[in-house]
């Protein structure tokens, strides 16, 4: 019998590491999440919880944060191991409070719009020359000088091309892509400052996000008709008895399988964009159950989900 090793604890290269957000909505918080499972200190700072017909909205769970009020159940997840403080930025104790702790952070993470930062007096130029080594991450909802425009996550998402008729996209694509980019933006800056010695500044933008997801629509790959926009047999969603199925046979030898699997002679690559091909797999699909399928998938090595 072999011994397997136990498995090793995940490495924690930010321990030591402390970062203040005042981020809120998700694209901070779930960057500050990230960050927090790499081994970062994380403090959180919120303001008051807005007022409501029974009070003031902590009661029912609601805080400062718009997010624990759209989805509790992402808030709660977002601030597992987060340390959240509430601070009133508009009062001379939340000030003086909030200057407390960036005297002792080496990130700050903002979602405010830039005039706003400036009317809080957390602008980079103001800040930079009070803390010389901290370093800042802002997040704008759009570059340079679009950063002031109103828009959100639907917005970025649609001015990208990424919407299909009246649905809505099936999550969050701008503001989730937004945290990976704001993650990565923390490390460069502490990467910076390891070269420099001093502090630096980085801004996120959601709509540069949603641009980055929408690169293989806009170089043409995934447009309707093209290898992975339905023109490959080996590359679609079909029907199954029971529900559907995600077919991704794309490669040459994934594809070779599936022919394999159906009796079809396979004749190169070609074959696969033929109409015929595509109602061949779409009529053996049809005649399996999701189980049979995945029990195909599974013996001869072809890339397979199943969905209801």
């Amino acid at each position: 019998m072999t011994n397997l090793a136990p498995p090793q604890p995940a490495p924690l290269p930010l321990t030591g590491v402390r970062i203040l957000s005042l981020s809120l909505n998700l694209p901070g918080p779930a960057a500050l999440q990230r960050l927090r499972q790499m081994g970062a200190t994380c403090l959180k700072l919120e303001p008051p919880a807005p007022a409501t017909s029974t009070g003031t909205g902590v009661e029912s769970g609601i805080t400062g944060d718009p997010m624990s009020l759209y989805s509790p159940a992402a808030y709660r997840v977002l601030h597992d191991g987060i340390e959240v403080q509430t601070i009133n930025l508009k009062t001379d104790a939340g000030q003086a409070a909030l200057h407390t702790e960036l005297a002792q952070a080496d990130v700050l993470i903002t979602s405010f719009r830039p005039s706003a930062l400036t009317k809080l007096g957390l602008d980079w130029a103001t800040l930079h020359p009070r803390y010389p080594k901290l370093n800042m991450v802002a997040i704008f909802g759009a570059p340079g000088v679009l950063a002031d425009l109103p828009g959100h996550d639907l917005t970025y998402v649609a001015e990208n091309d990424l919407i299909t008729g009246l649905d809505l996209p099936a999550t969050l694509y701008a503001d989730m892509g937004g945290a990976l980019m704001a993650s990565e933006a923390v490390l460069q800056t502490l990467l910076l400052r390891r070269q420099s010695g001093h502090g630096s500044f980085m801004e996120v933008a959601l709509s540069d996000a949603a641009a980055h997801l929408a690169l293989p629509r806009s170089w043409g790959a995934t447009l309707p008709g093209t290898l992975l926009g339905g023109g490959h047999a080996g590359y679609r969603v079909y029907a199954c008895l029971d529900g559907r199925v995600a077919l991704a046979a794309l490669e040459p030898h994934f594809a070779q399988s599936l022919c394999r699997v159906m009796g079809l002679a396979w004749r190169g690559l070609d074959m696969m964009l033929e109409e015929s091909i595509h109602q061949a797999v779409a009529q053996f699909v049809a005649g399996h159950t999701r189980e049979a399928l995945e029990a195909l998938a599974g013996e001869h090595d072809i890339p397979l989900h199943t969905l209801c």
